[in-house]
């Protein structure tokens, strides 16, 4: 019998407040669930904007702590009412002064299974995200969830091969991607760093760009890729807020690595150049 888990992931407009954008959220989840989705992702710091379009301390007031905020305490109980798992992007306040850009992931009984903290921060135009958040310091965990070994590499850290592959090392089946990336910056990358990632490391990558808001244009088109490089179904849209869900054989994670067997001819002895200075 194959090893398919339906999975989901969600692209959102922001409504204007978090309540709300929470609320939006949890009614996707349980569209989720009602159609048989047993895992899903949202998008980078999912309850708020993109803020970091802009350098303003205002913007401190979405952080919370992580488990134990509003949000991720609010999402494990919808992931108990829904039977699903659930990657909660949010802004993180460990103590006063320690800001990190997290993934906290929640299993199918609503239990806490840790968190994600996204290691590479960029400082360019329309995303000044060294103004808010600390570099992640938690490695890159793969979490045992009730559908397989999930892990999660947000936004920038797609640019980084090495996050990629450590979470294959790892055991990762499935791999979140949420982002914020806008179409004249990076859209030709889009459609290809991450399937690509997927072959490189022989796993399926959810990537997930959030819809327009602000000045930048968040263009969407979020995905899920297999092992092979291909998109599982079509896209979303580039223009409007989705759910999309669909069905992912596992069982390909295993055949592709015995037919290209990448895990098997990797040099690490050759790699010693990579971790210098």
């Amino acid at each position: 019998m194959a090893n398919v888990v339906r999975a989901a992931l969600v692209q959102a407009t922001w409504t204007g407040d978090t309540e709300s954008m929470v609320a939006k959220h949890e009614r996707h989840a349980r569209e989720a669930a009602r159609q048989g989705a047993r895992i899903i992702g949202f998008q980078e710091v999912f309850n708020a904007p993109y803020f970091c379009q802009v350098q303003e301390p205002g913007h401190y007031r979405w952080a919370e702590p992580v488990p134990d905020g509003p949000t991720v305490r609010r999402m494990r109980d919808l992931a108990r009412e829904t039977g699903m798992v659930i990657v909660v992007p949010v802004f993180e306040v460990e103590q006063p002064g320690f800001y990190y850009n997290t993934a906290a992931v929640i299993d199918a009984d609503g239990g806490y299974l840790g968190k994600y903290r996204k290691h590479h921060i960029p400082q360019l135009e329309g995303f000044w995200e060294k103004y808010y958040f600390r570099p992640g310091n938690l490695g890159w965990p793969v979490f045992d969830t009730a559908v397989g070994k999930v892990g999660v590499s947000i936004c920038y850290d797609r640019h980084f091969p090495e996050g990629w592959r450590q979470l294959g090392l790892n055991g990762a089946q499935l791999v979140y991607n949420p982002s914020a990336t806008h179409r004249g910056l990076s859209s030709h990358l889009w459609r290809l760093e991450q399937p690509a990632a997927a072959v490189a490391n022989a796993y399926f990558v959810a990537a997930i760009n959030q819809e327009e808001y602000g000045d930048n244009d968040f263009y969407g088109t979020s995905y899920f890729a297999d092992p092979r490089g291909r998109f599982v179904g079509d896209t979303a849209s580039d223009t409007a807020e989705e759910l999309l869900v669909r069905d992912l054989d596992f069982d390909l994670i295993e055949a592709v690595r015995q037919q290209w067997a990448f895990y098997r001819d990797r040099r690490p002895d050759a790699y010693e150049g990579l971790v210098q200075p």
